[in-house]
């Protein structure tokens, strides 16, 4: 039997998927090279199936391509973003009316496929927190950052990326400028907002030496701080606080959310404050949330 002869579509409707991304989604070249490079390695798996267009593909279809990237050795990150790349497109096709339904939409990220992002418990964040101290001006600008990560989910270029503008401190809430240059509006809280004001009030002027710049966080050349420069604060408050856990920048992200969400926020709120374009991406946390409500169930309850 010879194989469907597949028409000129499927390129054709990735390209326009890509322009698509750049022109309506705003998203970086680094982050378009990298859902190119996915989707041509989808598009070859599916035309190996005879298949002509992409109206033809099924979930049980997206499913063998799923396991086949897993027997590849793929990373659980990278299981992910293929999914989440994939069931984005497909999206697209039904909203442009080029395909009648998502096969993706049906397919679950599933624990096998995906890496658990570390969290730090409520205790272990407390206790990282703690570890500068407010004695020094290095103490104080330090506690700032941890406790405005923690208090918002910002991820570290966001952080490190802030001007004094970017602060409403009057009503207490910042503009971070995500992926794709996408802002959001997040609530800072009043812990955070009080190490904040006093890091700005007292040791951002120590640290600028005459300069005048906007950047909020600055290093002690009076500079923005690098990325490398946070998480190798971040890795040494961790290690003073003897955590056994791997502790890394966006370890304050993942548990922003995960205790956002074992309080009792809702996911739709959550996805707007961690400024996920898809709401897949912040369903993982519920994991999380899941397999400790579990954890506590077994331990005390009578029938756990």
């Amino acid at each position: 039997m010879t194989a469907a002869s597949p028409d000129h579509s499927f390129d054709h409707h990735l390209d326009a998927y890509r322009d698509y991304l750049l022109l309506e989604k705003g998203l970086s070249a680094n982050t378009l090279e990298a859902y190119g490079h996915d989707m041509k390695r989808y598009s070859l798996f599916v035309l190996s199936r005879g298949l002509a267009s992409w109206q033809e593909v099924t979930s049980d279809i997206l499913i063998d391509y799923l396991e086949k990237l897993r027997e590849q050795g793929l990373s659980p990150s990278s299981m992910n973003r293929h999914l989440i790349t994939i069931r984005n497109f497909h999206k697209y096709l039904v909203q442009e009316g080029l395909a009648e339904t998502n096969p993706a939409a049906l397919v679950e990220l599933s624990k096998r496929w995906i890496r658990l992002p570390d969290t730090l418990s409520k205790q272990e964040m407390e206790l990282l927190l703690q570890q500068p101290g407010k004695d020094t001006p290095a103490g104080i600008r330090d506690t700032a950052m941890l406790e405005l990560m923690y208090a918002t989910g910002i991820r570290v270029t966001e952080l490190i990326s802030l001007d004094m503008n970017h602060i409403n401190w009057q009503v207490g809430y910042l503009i971070a400028f995500g992926k794709g240059s996408k802002e959001r509006i997040v609530p800072i809280g009043q812990v955070a907002y009080e190490i904040v004001r006093l890091y700005v009030d007292q040791v951002r002027p120590l640290l600028l030496k005459g300069k005048i710049t906007d950047v909020l966080f600055l290093n002690r050349q009076g500079t923005r701080l690098t990325r490398q420069g946070l998480w190798k604060i971040i890795r040494g408050y961790a290690l003073q606080a003897g955590l056994m856990k791997k502790v890394h920048p966006h370890t304050f992200r993942h548990s922003f959310a995960s205790h956002l969400l074992e309080g009792g926020a809702d996911l739709r709120s959550v996805q707007a404050m961690l400024g996920h374009v898809d709401i897949s991406s912040t369903q993982i946390y519920t994991h999380i949330s899941c397999d400790r409500l579990k954890g506590i169930h077994a331990r005390y309850h009578p029938r756990g």
